[in-house]
């Protein structure tokens, strides 16, 4: 078990649990513990004197480091590298400065006081600003942000362009397939990557295989098919080789191997595709279900209508909060966005009916 708030504010702080075999637990059977904790007055709850023991694993960051290094090939260092590295204030606030530093890397290191309070505050994977402007600052040769619970990874180069998840996928795809070393002939990633990023793989002769949103389907479907690659745009990595879990710090240690070997900055090594353009927006609505109403649906047919042939359209419901999100994306950033706002306009208008 593992209490967190991933990417977000301490206030959402929550548990996950993992099974004997170090992955995540199945939608099935999650939903069947949240059945049985709904119904706790029937459930037979054993006893305290069966409730087991606890014991503290000694030296868990000193066993965690080496293991990470392990990843990390042995003919490489980091020496004459300068890195800022974000840790959110998170979970690899001592870890991940310190392998950094092991491995002869010259380390900038920010978000690394933890009060309780500031994790992911303004900082990290999902708010890369400060690492961005650090790496600037510094003139480093690039900047890592993890997110609170450091399975996320954000680069910035040396310029202070911000690199996601799609494009570290396509650098380590394109890397490791060189190297012999790419299982399954592709990579496992979700609906929200870019379009580019599926162009780019087919030209290597590579498959992009896309998921549900959320690491677990990505890793799902890895273990099925047989990939050892896989992620998210928004930062999450997951190579198997090393790890059943997404990790942050074993994602940068890849993209420094990569590095590295080409002797080249990372603006040139990293930005292996341009993205089409891609815009996400969010409605709200109260109840029901607008994405059933004939003028969303007419929105709907009418924007899959002109992108046709050129991009993608991707409407889906958050499993958190009542709000729908639209993402398009094709060959030009003023139609995509003029598809989205129209999807967007007709879901709050049908909402706004709903509610009155």
């Amino acid at each position: 078990m593992v209490i967190s708030a991933s990417h977000n504010p301490f206030h959402d702080n929550g548990i996950k649990l993992f099974g004997p075999d170090g992955y995540k637990l199945s939608d099935a059977v999650e939903a069947d513990i949240e059945a049985r904790l709904g119904n706790l007055a029937a459930a037979a709850l054993a006893g305290s004197a069966d409730l087991g023991r606890a014991r503290r694993l000694e030296d868990a960051q000193g066993r965690y480091i080496e293991a990470v290094k392990a990843s990390f090939p042995s003919s490489l260092r980091l020496d004459g590298l300068k890195v800022v590295v974000d840790c959110a204030h998170g979970a690899a606030y001592k870890v991940a400065p310190r392998v950094l530093y092991e491995l002869g890397a010259d380390v900038v290191a920010i978000g690394v006081d933890p009060d309780g309070f500031n994790i992911n505050d303004r900082c990290g994977a999902v708010a890369p600003q400060a690492m961005r402007a650090r790496v600037v600052e510094e003139r480093a040769d690039l900047g890592l942000a993890f997110d609170g619970d450091a399975d996320r990874l954000i680069l910035a180069d040396e310029i202070g362009q911000i690199i996601d998840g799609d494009q570290i996928l396509g650098m380590i795809a394109r890397s490791w397939s060189e190297d012999g070393r790419l299982k399954g002939g592709g990579v496992v990633a979700t609906v929200m990557s870019n379009l580019g990023l599926e162009r780019f793989l087919g030209s290597m002769d590579l498959e992009l295989v896309r998921t549900k949103v959320g690491d677990r389907y990505v890793l799902e479907r890895m273990r099925s098919d047989g990939y050892n690659v896989g992620g998210e745009q928004s930062g999450h990595m997951i190579f198997s080789d090393y790890a059943k879990t997404g990790d942050g710090l074993l994602a940068a240690l890849q993209v420094l191997a990569v590095l590295i070997r080409a002797g080249r900055p990372l603006s040139e090594v990293a930005r292996v595709f341009d993205p089409l353009p891609q815009v996400l927006k969010n409605a709200r609505f109260g109840g029901g279900d607008p994405l059933q109403r004939p003028a969303v649906k007419s929105a709907v047919a009418e924007a899959e209508r002109a992108l046709d042939g050129t991009g993608r359209l991707l409407i889906r419901k958050s499993g958190t909060e009542p709000v729908i999100r639209v993402m398009a994306e094709g060959e030009d950033r003023r139609s995509v966005l003029r598809i989205v706002d129209g999807i967007v306009a007709a879901i709050e208008d049908q909402a706004g009916e709903d509610a009155a």
